[in-house]
This record gives structure tokens, C-alpha cells and sequence, in this order.
């Protein structure tokens, strides 16, 4: 947004599977967000480059269960088994736009690797194929770079074309919220900082 955000092949996760707002066009240094598809496979890289602590980002992307209060799209997210770093998540939404709308039910396998990486896929649910992974690295000056890449292809029939931008514009949009509710976490913990 601010210096490039390229919204490519139209408007382009999850999460972990699942906006475009002011916040991060202020805030962010550099936020990109492309998208390209074939068939009904939908694919998207995004990245968000912030003067935020890691340890936030991290509390941010691994939230499982309150990410539905943040994230566009998502009903229900909750973590149903855990095991170390490898859990299960149930998450609930919907893609929709206009006329179309369609419930969207997954369960993720998840490997977390604290506090630098976080890797998802479908093992139940009604996409027929989700994965997700989450990257953050350190940036010099104290900044970070967030990264995401995800493939998806739904196991339900979705309208020719419409179907497909509907698809990306939420992939979008959910990238955009997470960056923006970090960028909010990271205000709220700066401000508590400060001496009153």
C-alpha cells in the first residue's frame, strides 16, 4: 500500500485460511498481496514489512482462537487438539459476495516452529485442498517482514469467474486484517509501555 501493493490477476488467508484497510496503508512500510489461479486452484503470496515486535506477531498469527474477532469472513476458530507443536484447528466462515454466498467449514493440521514459522493444511472440512504456511523474519532497523503463501481449491462448485475473484478478494482481505491487528496489538503494547 504505502510503496506497493500489487493486487495482481484481481483482488487477491488465513490465515492460517483466512483486509484492506487505512491502518496498514499508515502504518506499514510495505504490504504485497498477489494472486494467480488455475482452474479452480486459487494461489496467493503476501507479505507486510512492520516496525512491530516479533513476540506480537507471533502472539497475532497463532491467536487460533479469537481469530474470528478479527478476521473478515470467519465465524468460528478454535483449537480442538494440541500435542506440542502440532495442533488441530477448527475454523468456520464463509465466501461471499453479492448473490454468492458459500459456507466454508475446514479442520487444519498445524506445526508451529516458535516464533518463526507456522504451517497448515486441510485434513477435513469442505475445501478439497488448503495449505497455508506463515513466515516471519528479522528485518534490520527492528523491523519485520510477515510473509504468507497459500494454495486453495474449494470442494464445492463456485460460479465461473465470479467465483474466483470472490475467493481472492477474501484471501485479501484476511491477509490485510491480520497485519492491521498486529499493527494494533503493537500500538496498545507501546502505549502501556509509556510511562504515565
Amino acid at each position: 500500500m504505502v510503496n506497493a501493493l500489487s493486487l495482481r490477476k484481481g483482488t487477491a488467508l488465513l490465515i492460517l485460511a483466512w483486509g484492506f484497510c487505512a491502518p496498514v496503508a499508515a502504518l506499514a512500510q510495505r504490504v504485497s498481496i498477489e494472486t494467480s489461479g488455475e482452474g479452480d486452484l486459487v494461489t496467493v503470496t503476501a507479505s507486510a514489512e512492520m516496525q512491530v515486535d516479533p513476540r506480537t506477531v507471533w502472539s497475532a498469527i497463532s491467536d487460533y482462537d479469537h481469530l474470528a474477532e478479527f478476521i473478515p469472513n470467519m465465524r468460528s476458530s478454535r483449537v480442538v487438539q494440541r500435542d506440542g507443536d502440532r495442533l488441530l484447528v477448527e475454523q468456520t466462515g464463509e465466501f461471499g459476495f453479492l448473490f454468492f454466498q458459500q459456507p466454508v467449514e475446514v479442520k487444519l493440521a498445524v506445526v508451529e516452529s516458535p516464533p518463526w514459522r507456522i504451517v497448515a493444511h486441510a485434513v477435513g472440512g469442505n475445501l478439497r485442498e488448503m495449505e497455508g504456511r506463515y513466515e516471519l523474519e528479522s528485518l534490520p532497523m527492528g523491523a519485520v517482514r510477515l510473509s504468507y503463501s497459500g494454495r486453495l481449491v474449494p470442494g464445492f462448485p463456485v460460479p465461473p469467474i465470479i467465483g474466483r475473484v470472490v475467493v481472492r478478494s477474501v484471501l485479501a482481505k484476511q491477509f490485510t486484517a491480520m497485519v492491521n491487528e498486529i499493527l494494533r496489538r503493537d500500538a496498545a503494547t507501546r502505549s502501556a509501555r509509556q510511562p504515565r
